[in-house]
């Protein structure tokens, strides 16, 4: 999954776009990583047992990350309850999308997943009663239909699957939301880390109500079986790449976070949609799974949807300063 805690990054002096685009490229290329190697163990492993061993490697780090963004008292501030139920959001959007790379191509995911800045410019207008002009509005409803034609409903090849990563945009954009209304109250690295808690307590709860996999019987689709296969014994090798989910996770949010604090969000953020880059070629090198010309018409609208959504913002802002 790509941008994780992107908007909540606390603002400083934005100085080096080049650092900033480099620091977003190689953050999105860190996240894609994680893709891949949870798409390669969604076979064999549950995805709470890879989020259990994730969260526990991941955690120490962010921790370190927390005192270095102003100590470890920024996790217990007042507003330590809005950073949790963020992170709840947060839980909903990665779990969804998770279940979605087992069943799905990783192209297809990731595009779909980019339905996100859509859907932030909806909330933007619905929540926080920001003005969305004519023109964005235009590229929220074509990228919505970019999405109608990538999930081909009624069709044979239709996969309700596909519908994960659509909810998955939508949870994300309600916790970029959540994010502009605690403003720079608290900093990125506190953010993540009561995300990652969150997903440490949620998948105990998981492996508690699925680890014994007694559910294991009604797995009649890949993204269910991700969900309710029991724990297995992982091959050391296995146990590392589920450790490595950890340390991707923790360099990729420093990379992100540093890229948007370096540098403007709208000349960093377009640059997220480099995911798709990844996505492709490793779909076809592991999978052999390339996007046929309805997909790739999907994929074309969305992005182009969400970078003019970016674009046109950018514009808003500069008139707005």
């Amino acid at each position: 999954m790509a941008s994780r805690t992107l908007a909540a990054a606390p603002a400083a002096p934005r100085r080096d776009s080049r650092l900033g685009i480099l620091c977003l490229v190689a953050g999105v290329a860190v996240f894609s990583v994680q893709d891949l190697i949870l798409k390669l163990l969604s076979g064999d492993y549950p995805l709470h047992q890879a989020m259990v061993v994730r969260s526990l490697t991941a955690l120490p780090i962010l921790l370190v990350l927390v005192a270095r963004d102003g100590g470890l008292r920024t996790l217990v501030t007042p507003g330590w309850p809005r950073m949790l139920g963020r992170g709840l959001v947060m839980f909903a959007a990665y779990t969804s999308y998770y279940l979605a790379l087992a069943a799905l191509p990783m192209a297809t995911t990731v595009a779909l997943y980019f339905s996100a800045p859509l859907f932030i410019t909806v909330l933007s207008v619905l929540v926080l009663g920001e003005h969305v002009g004519p023109r964005r509005w235009a590229a929220v409803v074509a990228g919505f239909a970019g999405v109608v034609l990538m999930l081909r409903p009624g069709g044979s090849l239709f996969d309700w699957a596909a519908l994960l990563p659509v909810v998955s945009g939508a949870a994300y954009a309600a916790s970029m939301i959540a994010a502009r209304r605690m403003g720079q109250a608290e900093t990125a690295a506190a953010l993540a880390c009561w995300g990652n808690i969150v997903f440490l307590a949620l998948a105990l709860v998981m492996t508690a109500l699925f680890g014994t996999g007694r559910f294991a019987g009604a797995e009649t689709h890949a993204s269910l079986g991700f969900l309710l296969r029991g724990w297995v014994w992982p091959a050391p090798f296995d146990l590392g790449l589920m450790m490595a989910t950890g340390i991707v996770a923790a360099l990729g949010l420093w990379l992100l976070t540093q890229a948007y604090r370096v540098a403007e969000a709208n000349v960093v953020a377009p640059f997220e949609y480099t995911g798709l880059v990844w996505s492709v070629l490793y779909g076809w090198v592991f999978w052999r799974d390339w996007p046929d010309p309805v997909g790739w018409t999907g994929i074309a609208i969305i992005v182009g949807a969400g970078l003019y959504v970016l674009y046109r913002e950018g514009v808003a802002r500069s008139r707005a300063a």
